[in-house]
């Protein structure tokens, strides 16, 4: 890591990697996605704009995920969701922008709301609330539901990864407690959303509901007409910059 030692907080008895930059507030924290880490090119990438602004930066990988401790097939919505809590309380300070991929777009909603007095932005990249339910389960033909019901697991064919991605019986239910987008998303701070319009993972019209449901006087929701579900080429990187830059000129302190 070019920008700093690899630190680690403890979190229900699990090591959780992390990468911290001090600097200017507020303080970018990067929550990814489902299955990956904290080296992938968008977080690379906001690592050097930070480094580059003297902008505070917090980057790290839920357990199960990366340099972190602990079994991805143990993990669920609740325990990342606390892996990021615990990442705020004990790594950083002040005012914060989460910085939401994927999956970590629905992690970054429950943080904001756990934590609401220190989280003054989100920006979000393809956001994957309640996908677990929404783009998950609901699509599941028949047979994989009774799988994973049965079984308590069934191995999910990836596009990003060789091997499949394992989706647990734990993992479906315990979503089930901590979906969001059966109602109005208070947030009283800044929201930029980026989404790409042939997401094949997170489609457009789901990024779109959510965008409707977040209660904020300060929301832009950016559509990527040919922007998949990564927005990891160079033009997709200039653009979360340029909104990296934005709210960080808005809220700073």
């Amino acid at each position: 890591m070019p920008f700093g030692q690899i630190e680690a907080v403890a979190h229900n008895g699990l090591r959780l990697a992390l990468e911290r930059q001090g600097g200017a507030q507020p303080t970018f924290v990067w929550c990814g996605g489902f299955k990956s880490d904290m080296t992938g090119t968008k977080a690379q990438a906001l690592a050097e704009w930070a480094h580059m602004r003297g902008q505070g930066f917090v980057r790290f990988d839920y357990s199960g995920h990366g340099q972190s401790d602990g079994a991805f097939t143990d993990g669920t919505i609740g325990a990342w969701a606390g892996d990021a809590l615990a990442i705020i309380d004990q790594a950083t300070e002040g005012t914060l922008v989460l910085v939401g991929s994927s999956m970590g777009g629905w992690i970054s909603l429950l943080a904001s709301r756990a934590r609401p007095q220190r989280i003054a932005g989100l920006l979000l990249i393809a956001p994957a609330a309640d996908f677990t339910e929404r783009l998950m389960w609901a699509s599941f033909p028949p047979e994989v539901r009774r799988e994973i019901e049965e079984t308590g697991r069934w191995g999910r064919p990836s596009a990003y990864d060789p091997e499949p991605y394992i989706i647990t019986r734990a993992l479906i239910e315990d979503g089930r407690k901590h979906l969001l987008m059966d109602g109005p998303i208070p947030f009283a701070g800044s929201v930029r959303i980026l989404q790409g319009g042939r997401d094949p993972d997170v489609p457009a019209t789901h990024a779109e509901a959510l965008s409707k449901l977040i209660q904020s006087l300060d929301l832009r929701f950016d559509l990527i007409p040919d922007g998949d579900h990564r927005l990891s080429r160079p033009e997709d990187i200039d653009r979360l910059i340029c909104v990296a830059n934005e709210l960080a000129d808005r809220l700073a302190s």
